[in-house]
């Protein structure tokens, strides 16, 4: 063997040997687990917390509610689109030096919009925060899996899901009480100190990846965000067009519809594509990101359902409807907290199956609502419910990657994600069109028996009011109905998102209990 050889081997053995003394020294979890919790809350306060200030931006901005809705939309498509691609850049430039990049860009873009003088200026500086946080939850995500042991990934998801869960909860809350005693703008000047600590946090106590050196699927790349933006938008933009009625609306869902056939034959066919189809040959991924899906729906379609009931039909303040609704965080944290306990100890298929009933009987109690209910009522179901959901959710994300090579996490966790705000985007699109539809439905069923000739209009307890043989009392009376029809059609998506959670129950059995005890081949490099 050559001199040169000889020194070469030495090399590759020191820097063997330095590797595995860097794997073997301890990781300050306490300090990891602060740095990415900050972030987490802040993109998922993020996700929600705008919604509120909306009529305070349109009058500042004098906008039609059509472009208003930009904001919200701008910032939905940038993360969905950019969501996919985190685990490509966190192997290429490092996941550190991607996780600070976004920190530092999704803190200068929050303030860019807390001073935006023009809704054009906003509606850019929204885009560029959805770009530069979407990738801070899958990469918190795959941090913390990465320095837990396997067999703590169950208290690392349930820390993880705090703040992903409770941040949309508590969005609305904060948001209202933000707008209402300060501004509008103060809804986005709030993410400033926390994520200046979040990145000097992050710089102390995150461990920097391997880079490795990937080719980009530019093309399997450009067809799934042709297909994620343009689905996006049709499910944004689907109520106000009244959905394929509208050119516009056919045009989205047929580039949607192309995009993704294009992107499933570039995954199949290439050599190296975007996303590597080895993740859905495992079962218990597959199997989650259906359940994922499902719990997009329901956690994100009620949280945005409660609010128009409650002000639009109950005449809730927005204060008010904040500190109802605000207690379902409070269950869910309550539940993470119990589960970061149980899931080493019992099988985490339990709890979900028990989570999901919980959440199943919740939904049942809000179908049986009507205008009269009292607060304690909605206080109590949306404590049940955010325990349910939490009951489910830390399983769910740790069945999700047990049975995953390490190096597939950051990428799996992306998809997760994505998969999950897919599921949120359909559930609250579809429950408000089946408001609106249902609501015309109701209204002209209930309209057929309002006659001068009913017998039940004479009865004596009939308000006056509503005669329907003069013009006011026919007026009146239209109010109750359209109402009541509102009503109705919004307990009848309660309902549907029930059964959603009763079907999802039969998913849960199908996947395998994780295993603590990594695969012999769990560290082997990706080709």
């Amino acid at each position: 063997m050559s001199e040169s050889a000889v020194a070469a081997a030495a090399a590759a053995a020191t820097a063997a040997g330095t590797a595995a003394r860097a794997e073997a020294q301890p990781v300050n979890l306490a300090g990891i687990s602060a740095s990415i919790m900050l972030p987490t809350i802040m993109q998922a306060l993020d996700s929600t917390i705008a919604n509120v200030a909306l009529p305070h931006m349109q009058g500042s901005f004098s906008a039609s509610q059509d472009q208003i809705a930009w904001v919200l939309t701008s910032y939905i498509v940038a993360a969905a689109i950019m969501t996919p691609p985190t685990g490509f850049l966190a192997g290429r430039f490092g996941r550190k030096r991607v996780f600070l990049a976004a920190v530092f860009g999704f803190t200068i873009a929050s303030m860019l919009c807390g001073m935006a003088t023009s809704l054009t200026q906003i509606v850019l500086f929204r885009l560029l925060q959805g770009v530069c946080g979407a990738s801070l939850v899958p990469l918190s995500q795959s941090v913390l899996l990465d320095s837990f042991p396997r067999e703590r990934h169950g208290s690392a998801m349930a820390l993880w899901g705090l703040g992903v869960m409770v941040g949309p909860i508590l969005g609305p809350t904060l948001g209202g009480y933000l707008t209402e005693n300060y501004n509008w703008r103060w809804v986005f000047y709030i993410n400033l100190p926390v994520g200046v600590l979040a990145f000097l946090l992050i710089s102390a106590f995150v461990p920097e990846t391997e880079r490795i050196r990937r080719r980009f699927d530019i093309f399997g790349f450009a067809m799934l965000s042709l297909a994620i933006g343009s689905l996006q938008i049709m499910l944004d933009r689907g109520e106000n067009r009244d959905w394929f009625g509208s050119t516009e609306i056919v045009v989205e869902g047929a580039l949607a519809a192309l995009g993704l056939y294009l992107f499933v034959v570039q995954t199949v066919t290439a050599d190296r594509p975007f996303i590597d189809p080895r993740l859905f040959r495992d079962r218990n991924f597959v199997g989650s990101l259906v359940c994922a899906f499902a719990v997009g729906v329901v956690l994100f379609a009620t949280m945005a359902l409660m609010p128009p009931f409650l002000q639009g039909l109950m005449d809730y303040p927005v204060v008010t409807v904040g500190y109802v609704l605000a207690p379902r965080g409070i269950g869910t944290m309550i539940a993470m907290l119990a589960v970061g306990r149980l899931i080493s100890r019992t099988d985490p298929r339990y709890l979900m199956l028990f989570g999901f009933s919980l959440t199943a009987v919740s939904l049942w109690q809000m179908s049986n609502f009507t205008t009269d209910i009292t607060p304690r009522i909605l206080v109590e179901t949306g404590i049940v419910q955010g325990i349910g959901l939490g009951f489910v959710f830390v399983p769910l994300s740790t069945i999700a990657f047990s049975t995953l090579p390490p190096h597939f996490r950051t990428e799996a966790a992306g998809m997760f994600n994505l998969i999950r705000n897919i599921g949120s985007s359909i559930g609250i699109s579809i429950c408000f069109a089946l408001v609106a539809i249902n609501t015309q439905i109701n209204h002209s069923v209930m309209a057929e028996r309002v006659s001068r000739f009913n017998p039940l209009f004479q009865a004596p307890s009939v308000p006056e009011a509503w005669d329907p043989a003069t013009s006011a009392g026919a007026m009146s009376l239209d109010h109750v109905l359209n109402a009541q029809a509102q009503v109705i059609s919004y307990l009848n998506d309660f309902r549907m998102m029930m059964w959603m959670m009763i079907v999802a129950l039969p998913m849960v059995l199908l996947l395998q209990r994780p295993r603590y005890a990594p695969p012999p081949d769990a560290v082997a490099v990706p080709d």
